[in-house]
């Protein structure tokens, strides 16, 4: 992922590049969370926007540089998680997805309403949280200035930076012992609790852990774009993001990484042929979780299986054979 700037010189691809991998770094966290611990969340979109809107604001406001005000996105991200699981993850599965997505929900309604105003700019009135326009003209990493024509570049390793934490957190998770909690509690949460596993501690880890990072991209998203708005919680981003964990196979550790270049490849194709994004995502995902529900992932480790299946199968009966022929 290190070479493309050096091999690519059109601003558009590596830009196509970018947004690849900053919604690879979401649905990666996602999958942790919903495919390993089990908690069936739809407010991961809200962490995200809290990282973004901290940029946004801090630099605003307090004219603070995007560099301190990433890391303090996704730690406000992680604590508003904490409150949030605290309140919800005592509940069944499906209440967890209905409330997490009511409280998505409320906040995207309450910011797009906010119409009073906090402060004048430009002599304009400016509303807390950005109203319906949000933040736009937010600071970028500084890499204009300092590379001038390839400061894409710079933007580019650092949004790679971004999604190599977050997948090698995630590999951390899955492969140690929180990921072996996490998947007893999910596949049998009685046999867990009789083992001295506390369901609601470690779904609140998961759930903290992961906006954690999901807020991280989020605040890397908006330093990048230098914007933050109310469409980052539109329910097709939303969408957009939960196929890309389907479509690359839920539960698998690089299933989010080939769904995030699969949908990215999709949605540039669906460009060419009209605004029909929306109608492909949706189709796309109804298609695998019907025909393909262990994703591209799950489907190909599938076919090789079946592949070794098939040869160790023919290698003992060519050995009889043989044997049979060379019997007088």
């Amino acid at each position: 992922m290190s070479i493309p700037p050096f091999v690519i010189s059109q601003r558009y691809l590596l830009g196509e590049m970018i947004v690849f991998m900053l919604w690879a770094s979401v649905a990666v966290q996602w999958n942790v969370l919903m495919g390993h611990a089990g908690v069936f969340s739809l407010g991961q979109m809200l962490f995200f926007a809290i990282g973004a809107y901290t940029v946004g604001m801090t630099g605003a406001y307090l004219d603070l540089s995007p560099w301190l005000s990433m890391p303090i996105g996704a730690a406000i991200a992680a604590v508003a998680a904490l409150l949030i699981g605290i309140a919800c993850l005592r509940l069944a599965t499906a209440y967890v997805a209905l409330l997490t997505f009511a409280i998505a929900y409320m906040v995207h309604t309450l910011i797009i309403t906010d119409a009073g105003c906090f402060v004048m700019s430009g002599g304009m009135c400016q509303p807390l949280f950005g109203g319906g326009n949000g933040f736009s003209g937010i600071e970028d990493f500084g890499f204009r200035q300092l590379l001038k024509g390839s400061w894409i570049v710079g933007n580019y390793f650092v949004v790679l930076a971004s999604l190599g934490l977050s997948l090698v957190a995630s590999i951390l998770v899955i492969h140690g012992r929180l990921g072996l909690a996490f998947r007893a509690l999910r596949d049998s949460s009685i046999y867990a609790a009789s083992r001295g596993l506390n369901r609601t501690k470690f779904h609140i880890i998961a759930f903290v852990t992961t906006a954690f990072f999901t807020g991280l991209s989020g605040s890397v998203y908006a330093t990048h774009f230098r914007f933050a708005g109310p469409s980052l919680f539109e329910l097709p981003t939303l969408v957009f993001i939960l196929s890309m964990v389907i479509v690359g196979g839920l539960r698998s550790t690089w299933g989010p990484i080939f769904g995030a270049m699969a949908m990215t490849l999709l949605v540039e194709f669906a460009k060419s042929v009209g605004d029909v994004r929306n109608t492909a995502v949706g189709i796309i995902l109804v298609l695998f979780v019907v025909f393909m529900p262990r994703g591209i992932v799950g489907a190909a480790g599938g076919a090789l299986a079946a592949i070794s299946s098939f040869f160790r199968r023919r290698r003992p009966s060519t050995a009889t054979g043989l044997v049979s022929r060379q019997l007088p």
